[in-house]
This record gives structure tokens, sequence and C-alpha cells, in this order.
């Protein structure tokens, strides 16, 4: 399952609207995912997190 293991992020349903003629109408309707990398932790173990944890696990 696409979810990360750090913040429990995981996939939303997203939509794009088009303007036509002064309303707005749903074209599209998907899922997006979360942008996850794998990562290593110090105890060998590697995981996967979404790229905010990534960056935040590197700034400490």
């Amino acid at each position: 399952m696409k979810v990360c293991t750090n913040c429990k992020k995981g996939s939303v349903m997203a939509g794009k609207r088009k303007l036509l003629r002064g309303h707005y109408n749903l074209v599209w309707r998907g899922r997006k995912y979360p942008n996850l990398q794998w990562a290593k932790l110090p105890s060998g173990k590697r995981i996967k997190v979404c790229a905010k944890c990534l960056k935040k696990m590197h700034a400490r």
C-alpha cells in the first residue's frame, strides 16, 4: 500500500476543473499518490517515507 511509514500520508482523490462559458466543470477525477522514497535508518533497515519526511530526517 502506498503510505508513508513515518507520517501515515496516503493517497487522496483529486479532480481537475475546466472553465467553460463561466462555469467550472469537473473533467478529470483521479487518485494522487504521495512522493514515496526508500530511506535507510541508522539501524540498517529500509523504510518507505514521503519526500517531506525524508527532508526532515536529513535535516536532523
